[in-house]
């Protein structure tokens, strides 16, 4: 395979346009506006979004921030996990997430978290079998407003 794979921490506009395109077939209710207002928050509270590149051009991103509680210890949980619909099936999601783990272990994390909504029935496989995640639980949500 004649590639170029590098991985960015998207932090300009610019960058994080380019990972808001690949970010958004996955977070579908997104626009650019709601997009740039919750990333500034999520910044605040230390989201990164890590986008794969393949010639420059965005293949993948993730979501990442580095969390401590009782049940995980220190950890980096993953927000978002989404590889271009237009280029699935290269490896781009298991490059980055080779890239999560050793940014996890750089950084003192005993592990990596993530959810997956329960349609998401290629997503489980490609964890499961594939980078050999753990089911663990299920995730509960309400709506309060």
């Amino acid at each position: 395979m004649n590639s170029k794979i590098s991985i960015q921490h998207y932090e300009s506009k610019e960058e994080l346009l380019k990972g808001f395109q690949v970010l958004k077939q996955l977070r579908t209710h997104l626009t650019e506006e709601s997009f740039f207002e919750l990333y500034e928050e999520m910044k605040k509270e230390g989201y990164k979004l890590v986008g794969l590149e393949d010639h420059g051009e965005t293949v993948a991103v993730a979501g990442i921030i580095i969390l401590t509680n009782f049940y995980n210890g220190k950890h980096v949980f993953v927000y978002d996990l989404v590889s271009d619909q237009h280029r699935r099936s290269n490896g781009y999601g298991k490059q980055l997430l080779d890239y999560i783990h050793e940014f996890g272990k750089e950084n003192g994390c005993e592990l990596v978290s993530l959810q997956s909504g329960l349609q998401r029935i290629d997503a489980h496989r490609f964890y499961e079998e594939k980078m050999e995640y753990r089911k663990l639980s299920y995730a509960f949500s309400k709506d309060i407003k």
